[in-house]
């Protein structure tokens, strides 16, 4: 609800923006400690196509819109309030009171009205965005058997016959992973550099097939991928197709709250960009902390919700320090009005006790 001046009518401790896992990580263990939280979520997870999330110890294999449930589930026990819709503003408040909100947050939800959120501090968990080579079929196979994680996926498509495709010097690396996996695979030079006489020798030691020539699509049969289609219109059969993303961070609320992205790189290329924040999570902006993978876009599920939980307990550290100085603050205030009963007489007889006991010895 907002007032009439479009500021905010309720605050909260803290507004996280994105559900996935850092988001409901951090959420949850900030209201096991008492902290007031709303969690807006948009339900755009990067992992949605997949299905299952892997290497994700004691929920291997869970779909990740039943990982998502479970996440709610826990954090609505601690009375984390979960607004499916969209934070489409943000604002930074001019000089705010301690203990009040430094930010205000819009949200909309569907087709109802909006809705400002006051809030102390504000956590971004937006993730980021993959986007894919420009190659026809890719986005309708992604998650499934178009795959760019080896220890996401590889052990899905172990044995399989597997092609690599090469979009920048990095290709190798990959092909080296996903060779670990099956003794079957293509390496799509695509647009990537030529190998160095060394890696032509990596290839070939390894039984690596190498393919010169830009991929134009791929192909599929009977909903599975079946291979892969050279402009020159050879077609290799596959049935796992590996590629490089692009990793860029969402940029919801970034310009409002001041902040930009940087780029990352990997290997000496630009490989996207992500949010720079110090080890605790914190951004260039006061009050704002970012997890999950719009800080760290190489982080899998278990290591977001890992940096969430972290973010957490630093958010709820940098509260109680603002909530012990307003405390502070209101005790000097109380003693120099006299109101206080440690004030003035009182707290004068007090030291005079402290220095009596201290004389016999007393242990204080």
């Amino acid at each position: 609800m907002t007032t009439a001046s479009g500021t905010a009518e309720e605050t909260v401790d803290v507004v996280v923006v994105g559900g996935g896992p850092a988001g409901l990580s951090a959420a949850k263990i900030m209201a096991r400690s008492r902290r007031s939280v709303v969690v807006v979520d948009a339900g755009n997870g990067r992992n949605a196509r997949a299905e299952g999330v892997h290497n994700y110890l004691y929920a291997e294999g869970t779909a990740p819109a039943d990982l998502a449930e479970i996440g709610r589930s826990e954090a609505r026990a601690y009375d984390v309030e979960i607004i499916e819709g969209h934070a489409t503003t943000a604002t930074a408040l001019r000089d705010p009171r301690p203990g009040a909100a430094r930010f205000t947050v819009d949200l909309r939800t569907g087709d109802g009205p909006g809705r400002t959120v006051g809030a102390r501090r504000v956590v971004l968990a937006t993730g980021l965005v993959d986007v894919l080579p420009d190659v026809a079929g890719l986005a309708a196979r992604w998650g499934r058997d178009v795959l760019h994680c080896p220890f996401c996926h590889g052990w899905e498509v172990r044995d399989q016959a597997i092609g690599v495709l090469g979009t920048s010097s990095m290709a190798l690396h990959q092909v080296m992973l996903f060779r670990q996996l099956t003794t079957d695979v293509v390496y799509f030079q695509h647009t990537a550099p030529d190998p160095t006489d060394a890696e032509v020798e990596q290839l070939a030691a390894h039984g690596i097939e190498w393919i010169v020539g830009e991929v134009a699509a791929v192909q599929t049969s009977e909903d599975a991928l079946t291979g892969v289609q050279l402009v020159d219109g050879r077609v290799v059969a596959r049935q796992a197709l590996a590629v490089a993303t692009g990793l860029e961070a969402r940029t919801d609320l970034l310009a409002d709250l001041g902040l930009t992205t940087t780029e990352l790189e990997l290997g000496g290329i630009v490989a996207g960009h992500y949010l720079p924040t110090d080890p605790a999570g914190l951004t260039a902006t006061p009050g704002v902390w970012a997890a999950g993978n719009i800080a760290a876009p190489m982080a899998q599920v278990i290591t977001s919700a890992a940096a969430g939980a972290g973010v957490g307990a630093a958010v709820h550290m940098d509260l109680i320090s603002e909530d012990t100085d307003i405390a502070v603050t209101a005790l000097r205030a109380q003693r120099e009005s006299g109101s206080h009963p440690s004030s003035a007489a009182a707290e004068a007889e007090d030291r005079g006790h402290v220095l009596v006991d201290r004389r016999h010895g007393a242990t204080l």
